[in-house]
């Protein structure tokens, strides 16, 4: 080949090398493209590229032309052989005969001569690009100079490529965990979120199996809640302490550990799955809530491997998202809890009412008959039938009575437990009582002028449970969502006035003058209660509750309550 057509078939190969970033779907199909491009120019037999596999720190051959089928995936060390020379010192290699160097490592009976150039990323080698040929001394210097030529645009070209294919990865991991958040965003118990955490853990690791342990902080142990397999879900019951296992150790210093022999730790001695499933590698990773460690999700290889930080730092990510839910879950359930905490008292409360009215109006008649039977001065012998038929009736005259006042001092309301409470705490507590109600109606809750400092004298749960009452019946009224405000009226020394108004649909005006009426409702699935409960509360108190307005715009309560004396030093 003359000199000038040699010169323009670089040219041309380099050209076409540059444009395989725009022109191929993938490193693979680039690497294929490369061998060719160098075989066209170069006077090669056979050709190879190598790329350098960090886990192990080995050469290994990606792609090859004019070598045999069992060369493709060959692994050398570096340093060895003529590839392993160049990519330990980042030089390029012309070796005219193989058989007089020491360093050739045969892969091909019939190859005489080879060259090597490396290829770098950012100044760091990643592989070799190697030509071979059947004859001694089949190429010279200036091919070295071609070669190296050809190996820096390859390189340049799989960097690029490289970079596509690892935003491309993260953007697809992004998304996988975006979709992963907002899954268990919409789960409330958290038996759901630990399986979904699991399952997707494995998932995305391409590990044999995946294992959420959590913190229990009263017995100083981990338990595990999830195991995920190749099958599934697990059933298992496995515990660890903190201060011996190794899932303990990055629990109290919030921090990955990877462990690449299972054989070594406290887990393979005791926990069954690892032992039964023959698990040698395994990688925890902490799950943090604001510094506080509340678990640890595991992920295990049936393999000695090694996670790359990419790997790491993606399990990292889904941890953090798994404890952020868990923690929701936990609030919600709190929340929950005490709002049925609430709920069992306004029943408990009604049932007082209810069975006092049922009483009282079951005495007064009662009264009568026993007033009108003593009247009537009723005396037989003893001997009569009806003496012992009257005695009877005193008898049950007497009984019913006494029932009477056992369901009397049973329906009476307990004493108010009375103790200073500051008003704005009072509010703000309350307010976080329902926060999840509001949010889920999507009604905000506005304090507006509230002397946040005034001190009241009253029961903190009840107080609360009225006050929550009317937040209730607030967003019940708002199915669309809206406002509501809070805010202070001008009153005397001796009183706090708040008002609460929505912007819901109004009460009908047949309903307004009978709301504090036990059982009136004026929606489905009332029960007529909240408002009659607020205001018995609120009254034994010594303040009250009432509806200032209410129409398509609206509905404003007043609620009033005497202000603490201050003792005075």
């Amino acid at each position: 080949m003359k000199s000038h057509d040699k010169e323009r078939h670089v040219v041309d190969a380099l050209y076409r090398i540059s444009s395989l970033s725009v022109e191929t779907q993938g490193t693979a199909e680039a690497f294929e493209a490369i061998l060719e491009e160098v075989m066209t120019v170069l006077p090669a037999n056979s050709a190879s590229l190598a790329l350098l596999n960090a886990d192990t720190g080995q050469l290994e051959i990606e792609v090859g032309k004019g070598l045999e089928e069992h060369s493709l995936g060959f692994a050398l060390p570096v340093g060895q052989g003529i590839t392993g020379w160049v990519a330990l010192h980042g030089e390029p290699l012309l070796v005219p005969d193989v058989s007089k160097d020491s360093r050739y490592y045969l892969i091909k009976k019939s190859i005489r001569s080879e060259m090597a150039a490396p290829l770098e990323e950012r100044g760091r080698i990643v592989g070799v690009l190697n030509v071979d040929a059947d004859q001694v001394a089949a190429f010279d210097e200036e091919d070295l100079k071609i070669l190296t030529l050809l190996a820096r645009e390859a390189s340049r070209v799989l960097n690029k490529l490289w970079l596509i294919e690892q935003l491309t990865h993260k953007a697809g991991q992004l998304e996988v965990l975006l979709g992963i958040g907002s899954r268990m965003a919409g789960k409330r118990l958290i038996d759901d979120i630990l399986q979904t955490i699991t399952r997707e853990a494995r998932s995305m690791m391409d590990c044999h199996f995946a294992a959420l342990f959590l913190h229990d902080p009263e017995e100083g142990i981990l338990k595990l809640h999830c195991l995920h397999g190749p099958n599934g879900s697990i059933e298992a019951e496995e515990t660890l302490g903190l201060e011996q296992s190794a899932v303990g150790a990055a629990v109290r210093g919030n921090r990955q550990i990877e462990v690449s022999d299972l054989l070594r730790t406290e887990e393979h001695h005791f926990t069954r799955f690892i032992r039964s499933e023959n698990l040698k590698t395994m990688l925890v990773t902490p799950l943090t809530f604001e510094k506080d460690v509340i678990g640890a999700l595991n992920v295990y290889v049936a393999s000695r491997y090694r996670f790359n930080d990419d790997s790491k730092r993606i399990l990292g990510a889904l941890a953090d998202l798994g404890a952020v839910a868990i923690q929701n879950s936990r609030l919600y359930a709190r929340v929950f809890d005490t709002e049925q905490s609430l709920r069992k008292n306004e029943r408990l409360t009604t049932l007082g009412l209810l069975t006092a009215e049922i009483a009282h109006e079951i005495r007064n008649p009662l009264t009568v008959i026993r007033l009108l039977f003593d009247s009537l001065g009723l005396s037989f012998p003893p001997e009569d039938a009806r003496e012992k038929d009257s005695t009877v009736i005193r008898e049950k005259l007497d009984h019913l009575e006494s029932i009477v006042e056992r369901v009397l001092d049973f329906g009476k309301t307990r004493e108010v437990v009375r103790m200073p409470l500051r008003l704005g705490i009072l509010i703000e507590e309350t307010h976080r009582l329902v926060r999840l109600k509001l949010e889920q109606g999507q009604v905000a809750l506005i304090q507006e002028n509230i002397p946040v400092e005034q001190i009241v004298h009253g029961d903190k749960g009840q107080l609360q449970q009225a006050l929550l009452n009317l937040i209730l019946n607030a967003v019940e009224a708002m199915p669309d969502g809206g406002e509501i405000r809070v805010f202070a009226e001008p009153a005397d020394e001796n009183r706090v006035r708040l008002v609460l108004r929505d912007a819901g649909i109004g009460i009908p005006e047949e309903l307004q003058g009978r709301i504090f009426d036990s059982f009136l409702t004026g929606r489905r699935g009332g029960t007529g209660l909240g408002l009659a409960i607020a205001k018995k509360i609120l009254q034994d108190h010594g303040g009250d509750v009432e509806l200032v307005e209410s129409g398509p715009e609206g509905t404003s309560f007043r609620l009033t309550l005497p202000i603490a004396e201050v003792e005075q030093s």
